[in-house]
């Protein structure tokens, strides 16, 4: 087995900007899921495990030996642990420890009481990642995620950096501040967000209520912000089973709704969103990857948007012909980015 050092210098990657051309030394995966063109062949985690945690049972997927340094890694929307799959036993082939969790609303995590808001509020997401973290004695991780789950680690990573070693965060800084999302964006920003404002109204709810309705829309948006990512029915289908979760429409809705101050949260949440509304900087080592055919990356994709919000050592990556699901479209750059940021 390679040691770090060696697949590092096998990848021959820097910490600029890299092209895909430089990941073809690397012989673990099909050439397909190490961020090339052309049909995915889906794969699974060896076992999936629950575990109590904060108000949920949180459904994740383990892989690598048990004591070996932790890496968490967080999905988004619309898709489940599976944006991982092949990214996972690269870190554990490393001798990691990696934890991927379904978010609430997804796969096999489910809320221990039917009396608990189904809250998707940006502090009520992370908090359940703390929590997870608690019932599994990790003090410390590597947190890397894309979407949710980069919202996810960034707001661990601002407001509880003693339990964040690293950062891997795609599309960079993407905590919400409530009252900064009321101004319009540029028309065409607003149009890669069609989905948000449909969800703000009944149509868009009963579109998520109903699978079929909800999995067509699902499908979409994995077809227009990741052009040129080529996957079959059985990929789609692998992570659509995670939509199968009883409170997944809530979720949906309630996040969407909630960052345009059409919903309300929770009180006891107050104190945390007020601290991240003040756009706190993000000072552990951090590697932030952007992709550019994800139409929600800022041009020129260099990072200049969210560079200030980064004050500890930082690296920028940009994936030329990848999409928004980047760690499923380009798993071995996004492993390589864990592995780096862990030894900065």
């Amino acid at each position: 087995m390679m040691n770090r050092r060696t697949f590092g210098k096998a990848l021959g990657l820097t910490t600029a900007s890299m092209g895909l051309a430089s990941l073809a030394g690397l012989t673990e995966l099909p050439a397909a899921t190490a961020g090339t063109r052309g049909p995915v062949t889906p794969g699974s985690f060896p076992s999936l495990k629950r575990i109590r945690a904060g108000v949920l049972e949180v459904g994740y997927a383990e892989a690598g030996p048990a004591h070996g340094p932790v890496v968490v890694c967080l999905h988004g929307w619309p898709y489940d642990i599976h944006s991982f799959v092949d990214v996972a036993p690269l870190l554990a082939a490393q001798g990691y420890r990696v934890i991927v969790p379904y978010l609430r609303g997804h796969g096999t995590t489910r809320f221990l009481s039917s009396r608990t808001f189904r809250n998707a509020q940006q502090s009520a997401i992370a908090l359940d990642i703390i929590a997870l973290m608690d019932a599994l004695k990790i003090d410390k991780a590597v947190l890397a995620g894309f979407d949710w789950g980069s919202r996810t680690a960034g707001i661990i990573a601002a407001l509880w950096p003693e339990r964040c070693k690293a950062l891997v965060s795609v599309s960079g800084y993407l905590i919400t501040n409530l009252e900064a999302n009321l101004s319009p964006l540029p028309p065409k920003a607003e149009y890669a967000w069609w989905y948000q404002y449909y969800f703000a109204t009944e149509r868009g709810r009963l579109a998520m209520e109903d699978r079929d309705r909800r999995n067509a829309l699902n499908r979409l948006v994995w077809d227009t912000v990741s052009p040129t990512w080529t996957f079959d029915d059985a990929t789609f289908e692998r992570t659509a089973a995670a939509f199968d979760n009883p409170d997944y429409a809530a979720i949906v809705i309630h996040n969407y709704r909630w960052r345009l101050s059409l919903a309300d949260g929770e009180r006891r949440y107050d104190a945390l969103e007020r601290r991240l509304a003040a756009r706190p900087v993000i000072k552990v080592p951090t590697i932030t990857l952007d992709a550019e055919r994800d139409p929600f990356t800022a041009p020129p994709g260099d990072g200049s948007a969210y560079r200030g919000m980064f004050t500890g050592p930082y690296a920028h990556r940009l994936l030329p012909g990848i999409g928004h699901n980047l760690p499923q479209e380009a798993p071995t750059a996004f492993a390589q980015a864990v592995v780096d940021v862990d030894h900065f």
